[in-house]
């Protein structure tokens, strides 16, 4: 185990357990640097150079933590990769989970300072790029490098997404007290995923969270902005479609709305009698919500509609 004030030097091509960290002084990764690794850390190691890469990955706590530990490697030749997008800082920063260096990390022998976002529009369309400028000073005593980290956050609660995803990244050299501007680039394809009933990338309008940062885990600056798109996704509503999902969608959604307010005006005006227990618990906005979240099926067993109106409803939406 390391000493304390001691310097480790790791020579690795990926995370590795790293349960002595806390002990040593100071560690240097020098992945996979081939025959000149040894001057490199050297000249690191005494100030001549200053080191200036972050992590392009994530070093777990421990080897369980990593979200493919329960699928690989496999049996009988096959290997389940069931992570989906969830793989990295996505997984480690969905599940809460606490990490050893987080994704972007990296240390300097100088200190930096990133102010004065700039973004070109407040919002944006299919076709539009967008402009974000940060300014980075060097406020340390040593000539550096500095990594500023864009990230993208979906804040329209779309399932099954990410917090946040990194989308660009600039790196810029600094001497001592030096300012300069660094300028990413955003489109729409940066808020975008990848949607199977579309059979292309698709960002839903509304409004996303721009993070800037220099590390996954450190964020600096934020900023929000707007998002509108002309694509549809295909609707197919059936008896397990809930009417969230109709209410997303423009075409359906008048319809839902007036459903939705009819049904929640009948449920309120059940069987609970004026001032009882039941009818202070079970308010018009509990009604809504439950409504909100239920599947077209469920709607017949709360007397809204009958089987047959049901049937007629659905067809109604699929035309």
């Amino acid at each position: 185990m390391a000493q304390p004030h001691t310097v480790v030097v790791l020579h690795n091509g990926s995370p590795v357990e790293c349960p002595w960290a806390p002990s040593a002084a100071a560690i240097l990764e020098m992945y996979l640097c081939g025959e000149g690794a040894g001057e490199a850390t050297d000249r690191l190691l005494y100030g001549e150079v200053n080191p200036s890469g972050h992590l392009a990955e994530t070093f777990p706590m421990k080897l369980s933590d990593n979200p493919s530990y329960l699928n690989f490697p496999g049996q009988m030749k096959t290997v389940n990769y069931a992570e989906g997008v969830f793989v990295g800082y996505r997984y480690y920063e969905k599940k809460e989970m606490p990490v050893r260096w987080a994704f972007g990390h990296g240390l300097s022998y100088t200190t930096f300072d990133m102010t004065n976002v700039k973004l070109s529009a407040s919002s944006m369309t299919d076709d539009s790029e967008l402009t974000v400028t940060v300014d980075v000073t060097n406020t340390g005593s040593t000539a550096g490098a500095e990594v500023v980290q864009l990230y993208v956050a979906d804040k329209n609660g779309t399932p099954e997404r990410p917090l946040k995803e990194l989308k660009d990244f600039a790196k810029v050299y600094l001497q001592p007290g030096e300012t300069k501007s660094v300028e990413m680039h955003l489109t729409a394809r940066d808020l975008s995923y990848f949607e199977e009933r579309l059979g292309d990338w698709y960002a839903p309008s509304g409004k996303y969270e721009l993070l800037i940062g220099d590390a996954s885990d450190h964020i600096i600056l934020n900023e929000e902005i707007s998002f509108t798109t002309e694509k549809v996704i295909p609707l197919h509503v059936a008896g397990d479609t809930i009417t969230e999902e109709l209410l997303a969608n423009p075409k359906t959604a008048p319809v839902i709305k007036a459903m939705i307010a009819k049904g929640a005006a009948a449920m309120s005006g059940g069987e609970a009698e004026e001032g009882s227990a039941a009818a202070e618990a079970i308010t018009d906005k509990m009604n809504r919500a439950m409504m909100m979240y239920m599947p077209l099926k469920s709607l017949p067993s709360f007397g809204t509609m009958t089987p047959d109106q049901l049937d007629g409803l659905i067809a109604k939406l699929n035309s």
